[in-house]
């Protein structure tokens, strides 16, 4: 009888086909048993790609859960759907890793952390940004207190021209919204795991729909139908925590810059400074003189596992496994994550409201 961990997919689309599946293929102690998508071809062939013997497939994820046979579930579907499967899969009795965001609003994630915390199943979101070699390499540099008290960081996400034209991501009802909440995600979490502050006191924002009404404009995936672009293509938010520091927060799909980079953080503490603007930057005084170093990540240190090179991903879905296997706590904490998700909510009722918004200044942190 194997002793490998079971898993079912639900949602075969693109994360699920570009991350999570690969990556679980690629882990000694686990095998994909059961696949879910609304469109059965897609699951079919999930299973026969990634399957294991007599992995059985499914278009209805209550099913699925109802007949069970795993132990995780991957949650692969559009952000509107989220917190529905994670919540009935815990129910279930399965520990669960959640696509990012965690869900489309705070009430949402709010329910997923209470049937994490109910049911005493593990529950991540995946953040794979945080398991790059560059993000570890700097997340140890604050842990060392080598930046100090960081209380200036820039959380950046911006696409010159990079829409992505496929599925429901220019969908709000499905999604909640766009670059802000599906890039924008991936920096504030960077930004606000490097700080270790999920303590937010306010929240200005404005959102953008100014390029999306040009669906011809040399865009990476392919022109865009303007009429179904209904999200915004860029936002931007200002934000202070309760112990002062300042978080900049920029995403757009499209916006007219010559310096663009997603998944990226700049830190600004007492005692140094870090960025991701060109490599891993270090920066400070020393003896009267100021420095910057660019730390050379190539040699190996944190992204080689086994001899060889782990990509983010295959981190991401190894260390997730382990915290399974070992009742260990995850790497990303679901307390984490729905702040995230508090913070981008903050920021779309900023923008519709013209005001800013406040928090009360309590936390699970």
């Amino acid at each position: 009888m194997s002793n490998k961990l079971k898993i079912a997919i639900i949602g075969c689309g693109g994360i699920a086909n570009g991350k999570h599946m690969p990556s679980l293929s690629r882990q000694a102690d686990a095998e994909m048993v059961a696949f879910c998508d609304i469109v059965e071809e897609r699951a079919q062939e999930a299973a026969k790609t990634y399957g294991s013997e007599g992995a059985v497939v499914y278009t209805d994820f209550r099913k699925l859960l109802a007949d069970g046979g795993f132990d995780i579930v991957h949650v692969c579907t559009p952000n509107d759907s989220h917190s529905e499967i994670t919540v009935a899969a815990l129910e279930a009795g399965n520990h669960v890793l959640c696509e990012k965001p965690m869900a489309k609003t705070t009430a949402q994630a709010q329910d997923m952390l209470d049937a994490a915390r109910r049911t005493g199943k593990k529950l991540s979101i995946a953040y794979q940004n945080r398991f790059r070699s560059d993000s570890e390499y700097m997340k140890a540099l604050c842990e060392n207190g080598d930046l100090g008290d960081i209380y200036y960081a820039k959380a950046i996400a911006l696409r010159r021209r990079a829409v992505p034209t496929w599925g429901v991501f220019l969908d709000e009802d499905k999604q909640g919204g766009g670059p802000l909440i599906d890039i924008g995600t991936h920096a504030l979490d960077l930004t606000l795991w490097m700080m270790d502050n999920y303590k937010p006191r306010s929240v200005m924002g404005n959102t953008y729909h100014k390029l999306a009404k040009n669906g011809n404009s040399g865009n990476a995936f392919g022109p865009w139908d303007p009429e179904q672009f209904k999200v915004e293509d860029s936002a931007f938010a200002f934000i202070t925590m309760e112990n002062g520091a300042t978080i900049v927060l920029e995403s757009s799909w499209a916006l007219n810059v010559s310096e663009y980079g997603e998944a990226r953080t700049m830190l600004a503490g007492t005692e140094g400074g870090a960025d991701m603007a060109d490599g891993l930057r270090i920066n400070g005084d020393r003896g009267g003189r100021l420095y910057e170093t660019k730390v050379d990540l190539s040699a190996g240190g944190v992204a080689f596992y086994n001899g060889g090179e782990e990509d983010a991903a295959d981190r991401e879905a190894r260390l997730w496994l382990e915290a399974v296997r070992e009742d260990k706590e995850p790497v990303v904490k679901p307390e984490q994550a729905f702040v995230v998700t508090q913070i981008l909510e903050a920021v779309y009722e900023s923008a519709r409201t013209g005001r800013a918004v406040y928090f009360d200044g309590t936390s699970d942190l």
